[in-house]
């Protein structure tokens, strides 16, 4: 599978955005989705995991509350959205299929976006 993330921008702290990843093929409903993001001179950190049915979400503790994925098995897209931005959401976000495990491991994780950046001004 293909992933292309997009939807990343400039945002003013408490503002919002919503990251897109969109998948190529007719098997999405078979791979589960997380979100990953990576900051300047930091490790690729988990931000959020949905599974391929998408009745199970979980969130890092850096956004719950503030954030919620979803997905569209119909339109093979996945969807952040970031709520409460803060400063330190900055990173390159990227978005990532696994097809046997449901995991928040980076490891776990088969197919893997490009990314998109996402800045949060103070």
């Amino acid at each position: 599978v293909q992933l292309q993330a997009f939807g990343g921008g400039l945002a003013q702290a408490g503002g919002y955005l919503r990251l897109s990843c969109a998948a190529s093929g007719r098997t999405f409903n078979n791979y589960h989705m997380g979100w990953f993001r990576q900051a300047p001179g930091k490790e690729r950190e988990f931000v959020a995991r949905i599974s391929g049915s998408g009745t199970s979400e979980y969130y890092a503790d850096a956004v719950k509350g503030r954030s919620t994925i979803s997905r569209d098995n119909a339109k093979n897209t996945m969807y952040l959205q970031m709520n409460s931005l803060k400063p330190e959401d900055t990173a390159v976000y990227y978005c990532a299929a696994s097809i046997f495990v449901y995991s928040s491991r980076a490891s776990a994780y088969d197919y893997w976006g490009q990314g998109t950046q996402v800045t949060v001004s103070s």
